[in-house]
């Protein structure tokens, strides 16, 4: 069972461009990679993979010498299929197993530019770590991510709903009826999460428990492959970073929460939990103008796990039982959903990532202010029409929005968003402490951030 994906465009338009480079799709275990490859490979008369990890015979290939034209002769000849360029895709699977494979993708494109070449790894980062000038300029990377909201809403089915929901806008609602029914989506897709594997069992059974079966196997991996990150990490020290993400997402990431080790190592390990896409950081930043990162601040970061069904199960984890938790994400009312819950937030974020080109990696930021008495924070920032834009994930009104009003007032900023699970919508602030000057907020449900504009 294959489902559309967002990256199924770029990849088409990757393969038909006159020219190209070979491709390094990029991404976590088990987001997809190998199924889109394999759906792209549909659109060519052959298609050959090689998977380094299940058949490491193919390392041997490699390992004479980097001259493409005769791996390719030798790679034919062993698999028994045609490798001919414009009508064979050829797929090298976890080529992190195989370092002389990753050296000669650069060979590709200098010597067989005619011929389509997709590479892809679940721990590839830290292959291309060891050798980071392995093919500068001769390859090209896409980032792949757990499904988005709109993918789960087409992998059910759920066409129309989701085009009824992209002709609406804040100065055109969606009627009350089709709100509701995408809030009780968002709500199944918050347990569910966005792992190619869960969704399935979602479509096919709608059986929550089905889910968090496989949700459990996928966390497994997961720390099975913490030995692999880097021989001088403890992985133990890995895994109590990962389990102590989910415990503190959405809220500045505290070091000494992780376990009585050093500083320096607990970083060390949550970043290489980032390199590997498993955690994704949200930086702080002053967020006086573009580009944001210009003034982030690294020592002041928030974490966020990669899917929400993922986090769910790590939670089960860490405190034994979130009944309560689940009970909520259920039955709650869409304010308490969204203010009494990090959940929410977490998504939202890893929405407004996803939804952004897969050609190059993208990062996350927020701004605070702290003082005496007080501190006002804002949960996003992001960069659009060429302007700082803050996103406030909230469902209270302008009384309850004090830290986004702060924020605009200080940098002088004119528009926003407030994400929520309220419908579509729009208001307009008269700030009377900055000359009455407007300040304007679009209401952008959290079930349609793909069309935040």
């Amino acid at each position: 069972m294959y489902f559309n994906r967002l990256i199924d465009r770029y990849l088409q338009e990757w393969a038909q461009a006159p020219e190209h480079k070979p491709l390094l799709l990029r991404g976590a275990r088990q987001v997809g990679k190998s199924c889109a490859v394999r759906h792209l490979g549909e659109t060519f008369e052959h298609l050959v993979e090689i998977n380094f990890e299940k058949f490491p015979q193919y390392k041997a290939i490699f390992a004479t010498n980097l001259d493409v034209s005769r791996i390719v002769s030798e790679l034919a000849a062993m698999t028994g299929t045609p490798i001919v360029p414009g009508k064979t895709l050829l797929f090298l699977d976890e080529i992190q197993e195989c370092e002389d494979a990753i050296m000669s993708l650069r060979f590709f494109k200098e010597d067989l530019p005619k011929l389509h070449v997709v590479a892809a790894g679940s721990l590839l980062e830290f292959a291309l770590n060891e050798i980071p000038t392995f093919g500068v300029g001769r390859i090209h990377s896409m980032f792949m991510n757990p499904m988005t909201f709109d993918e789960f809403l087409e992998a059910n089915g759920q066409n129309a709903l989701l085009d009824a929901r992209n002709r609406s806008s804040s100065k055109n609602p969606l009627s009350q009826v089709l709100h509701e029914k995408l809030v009780g989506l968002f709500r199944t897709y918050m347990m569910v999460g966005g792992m190619p594997e869960s969704v399935a069992k979602w479509v096919q059974y709608h059986d929550y428990l089905a889910c968090q079966t496989v949700q459990d196997d996928i966390l497994v991996s997961y720390e099975d492959d913490f030995s692999k990150y880097k021989k001088k990490v403890d992985p133990l020290l890995i895994r109590m970073a990962f389990r102590s993400v989910a415990s503190q997402i959405s809220q500045k990431f505290v070091y000494s929460k992780v376990g009585e080790y050093r500083t320096e190592k607990i970083r060390e390990a949550v970043q290489l939990l980032a390199l590997a896409g498993l955690v994704i950081p949200v930086t702080r930043t002053s967020a006086n103008g573009l580009p944001l990162g210009s003034e982030a601040d690294a020592s002041c970061k928030k974490m966020l796990l990669l899917d929400s069904g993922l986090q769910l199960r790590l939670l089960n984890l860490n405190l034994g039982d979130i009944s309560e938790t689940i009970s909520q994400i259920l039955t709650a009312s869409e304010a308490d959903l969204v203010n009494k819950g990090s959940l929410a937030e977490m998504i939202a974020g890893l929405e407004i990532l996803r939804y952004k080109t897969p050609n190059m990696r993208h990062e996350l930021f927020y701004w605070n202010r702290a003082e005496r008495n007080s501190i006002a924070e804002v949960d996003y920032l992001d960069a659009r029409e060429a302007r700082v834009t803050p996103i406030e994930v909230k469902a209270g009104t302008k009384g309850g929005m004090k830290s986004l009003w702060l924020m605009m007032r200080e940098k002088k900023l004119t528009k926003a968003y407030r994400c929520s699970l309220e419908n579509f919508g729009e208001f307009e602030y008269k700030d009377e402490l900055d000359n009455n000057a407007i300040r304007h907020v679009d209401i952008c449900p959290i079930y349609a951030l793909s069309q935040m504009k």
